[in-house]
């Protein structure tokens, strides 16, 4: 199945590039796990940057030990696999009796951004009340050598803080205060040069997309330059302050509109200082909720790609045939490597990180609802993702055996139905819903929803498949999408419509038979029906085994 942008609201937090055109591949963030006692401290610990090889992690800290107020600390490990070292501070050569902050180290290594405050005075050679500065070394096992002030025009008479920089080294983010062209008081700005050695042109504010008006800070810029995280304090958070997200295509298109990263990453409290690993599959964040050691601590998140692409719930050849066909295309279901936002094109790297979940099963982050329908016995269908369990109404059979993939439950079309309460609203966005189906008659209806209509039916004068699914009262009428391909034939039949906020779809075993461009959907409230239309009307109630019921909070095509 290919997937595409929908809606975002699932166990663990789903996200969704928010843009017209879905820009990459979606993926999900595994749950934010404390960096330990190792790390955090009883003191404030926020901004964080890894070496290429992960072998050195750079963070800013209150605690005891330091040269003045916040430090940068270094923590070093042998492997991947080994816990880090207990934290060393980098010496009176970098930190200072002023506060040292948001430390970005460069690809090589042997570059070190970060920010300097002044509650009075500057640093010798700042220019306001804070600045960008950078250390470098020769080598990684020599030692830093004295901080640069990155000058102007990258630095200004006001506060000029959090610099990331991208691993070619060409493009930097940093947020300043108040600057001249901003949209509200902290602002996300970004400064490029043509190569490494020259100098970093006039900062660009990032505009609308980004910014918001309120406060926006502490940037984090992916190392392939087309991913952004920023902590932002705009209305509708979750918390004090939260981490947002934004995209863009290349370096040379503009960002996208910046989205939440919802509830599972962001807190009831204050969350920011969001950067990426340099391999792109963990987030690293600051955040004061409880449970921290001290005021903020240092967090991971895991980026998870999805590469279930055909909804399964299983990593196997269906998924590698949608990589193959897709294969060489900017396809923005199917690519999802290197990064988890892929790279503009379907190729060895997305072959990749598909292999590396070859076989493995992976629960489905879109499904809203899974009737499975294999019980033995009892008057319930559990729902297996969820908490929307059917009632069955009537005295529908369980064939434990006899279904498509395991057991069905057969109805007698004449009062037989599983009911439910509320699960989906049609109007609230992109959505799918699948089953198998094997009987039925003309008219016959397989799901409808109360006080709504029939999703998936056989239509009344042939049994081919349809959906009453329809815009909105007040916008020009719309008839029922009817297919030609009839489904009440006595076989097997796996059924679909398919919602992607422009098109309505139909499908019987996976290929599409039906379609038209639509713009939304009328919204419903009401439970669902399986076996009979909304008012139970005779003629409408299944004759027939139906089977694997599934629901979609996303567009999901076969």
């Amino acid at each position: 199945m290919k997937i595409v942008c929908g809606r975002s609201w699932v166990v663990g937090f789903l996200f969704v590039l928010a843009s017209a055109v879905p820009l990459r591949a979606d993926f999900l963030f595994g749950e934010p796990q404390s960096l330990g006692p190792g790390i955090n401290s009883a003191s404030n610990e926020a901004g964080i940057t890894l070496s290429s090889d992960g072998l050195e992690l750079y963070f800013s800290s209150q605690r005891s030990g330091g040269q003045g107020d916040y430090d940068i600390w270094v923590s070093t490990r042998q492997s991947v696999n080994d816990a880090w070292d207990p934290p060393a501070n980098l010496g009176a050569t970098v930190n200072s009796a002023y506060t040292e902050l948001y430390p970005c180290l460069s690809s090589d290594g042997l570059t070190l951004y970060f920010s300097d405050y002044y509650s009075g005075s500057p640093r010798p050679g700042g220019l306001g009340g804070g600045d960008i500065w950078m250390t470098t070394r020769a080598r990684r096992d020599e030692p830093w050598t004295t901080p640069v002030n990155l000058g102007a025009p990258v630095n200004s008479t006001n506060l000029d803080m959090s610099p990331t920089v991208s691993a070619d080294g060409l493009t930097l983010v940093f947020n300043s205060n108040n600057r001249a062209g901003g949209l509200g008081s902290w602002d996300v700005w970004m400064s490029t040069r043509p190569d490494v050695q020259d100098a970093w042109s006039q900062p660009v504010n990032l505009g609308p997309a980004v910014n918001s008006g309120n406060w926006d800070g502490e940037s984090g810029l992916s190392g392939d330059g087309r991913a952004l995280i920023f902590g932002s304090g705009r209305t509708g958070l979750v918390g004090g302050v939260d981490l947002w997200f934004s995209t863009r295509k290349t370096p040379a298109d503009a960002w996208t509109n910046g989205v939440s990263f919802g509830p599972v990453v962001n807190s009831v409290r204050d969350d920011g200082t969001g950067r990426f690993s340099p391999d792109m599959r963990t987030l690293y964040f600051c955040s004061d909720r409880p449970g921290t050691l001290g005021g903020y601590d240092l967090y991971a998140a895991p980026i998870i790609p999805i590469v279930d692409f055909n909804g399964d719930e299983t990593v196997d050849i269906d998924d590698l045939l949608r990589v193959i066909e897709s294969w060489g295309q900017d396809d923005p279901a199917i690519d999802v490597g290197p990064a988890p936002w892929g790279d503009g094109t379907v190729d060895a790297a997305d072959l990749e990180v598909l292999m590396s979940y070859w076989g493995q099963e992976i629960a489905s982050p879109y499904l809203v609802a899974h009737w499975k329908l294999d019980e033995t016995e009892g008057t319930v269908a559990a729902d297996s993702v969820g908490a929307n369990d059917g009632a069955l109404v009537g005295d529908a059979i369980w064939q434990p055996t006899s279904g498509k993939i395991a057991g069905a439950l057969q109805f007698d079309g004449v009062d037989d139905r599983v009911t439910t309460e509320f699960v989906f609203d049609p109007s609230e966005g992109p959505f799918s819903v699948f089953a198998w189906v094997q009987g039925g008659a003309p008219g016959q209806v397989l799901i409808s929803q109360v006080d709504g209509v029939s999703w998936l039916m056989a239509d009344p004068s042939g049994g081919a498949l349809m959906t009453e699914l329809s815009p909105p009262a007040g916008r020009k009428a719309i008839p029922p999408l009817v297919s030609e391909t009839v489904i009440t034939d006595g076989d097997w039949h796996r059924v679909a419509f398919v919602w992607d906020g422009v098109t309505r779809a139909l499908y019987v075993d996976d290929a599409l038979v039906a379609e038209d461009t639509q713009f939304g959907l009328a919204g419903c409230s009401g439970g669902l029906d399986i076996g009979c239309d909304k008012a139970m009307t005779p003629g409408t109630f299944w004759t027939g085994l139906i089977d694997d019921v599934r629901i979609y909070s996303r567009a999901v095509w076969p």
